[in-house]
């Protein structure tokens, strides 16, 4: 198979996935190494297909059939008050699309978070833990954004009074 017919062919599986798919699965697939998903990836993005990297693999973009409230929130914490975080969020309804940090040299970083469940939850935790790996938060001090998507306004303000209690936002 050649690459132009593979990076069709990652399109679809994409398309068809119902979950993330990892570099690695998509590599095994098409018995190629990771690193050329990897390129494949990347020529696929420039080409202005819409594949975004989470922390469980890629994920194809589609447009929203329901509409959803989207809005931007400023937390901070500590590394042991992140997994309060992300479940007071999607216990109540919302999800976490993204978070992005304010960086002195690199200026605004962002990169997508895409849980939607406690089991995505769980899933971004247990990897931060097995890969060593700490939250961007970290460097700032804790201060970061998050992209909420929730249902409806109700939904979005039972997530901003119970953060807002927990002391999870940023304080004016």
């Amino acid at each position: 198979m050649n690459a132009a017919t593979r990076r069709e062919k990652i399109v679809q599986q994409l398309q068809q996935a119902d979950k993330p798919l990892s570099a690695t699965a998509l590599a095994a697939l098409f018995s190629v190494s990771r690193q050329i998903i990897v390129g494949d990836i990347a020529l696929l993005r420039a080409a202005g297909i819409a594949i975004t990297a989470t922390p469980r693999g890629y994920v194809l973009e589609r447009p929203s059939k329901q509409t959803y409230l989207e809005t931007s929130i400023v937390c901070e914490h500590s590394d042991d008050r992140l997994a309060e975080e992300l479940y007071t969020v999607v216990d109540l309804g919302g999800a976490l699309i993204d978070v992005t940090v304010e960086h002195s040299i690199y200026g605004q970083i962002c990169a997508p978070l895409h849980i939607f469940s406690r089991f995505d939850a769980d899933a971004f935790l247990h990897k931060l833990q097995t890969e060593q790996a700490r939250p961007l938060c970290n460097l700032t001090g804790g201060i970061h954004l998050h992209r909420l998507r929730c249902p409806n306004e109700q939904v979005q303000a039972r997530i901003l009074t119970a953060l807002q209690e927990k002391g999870l936002l940023l304080s004016k």
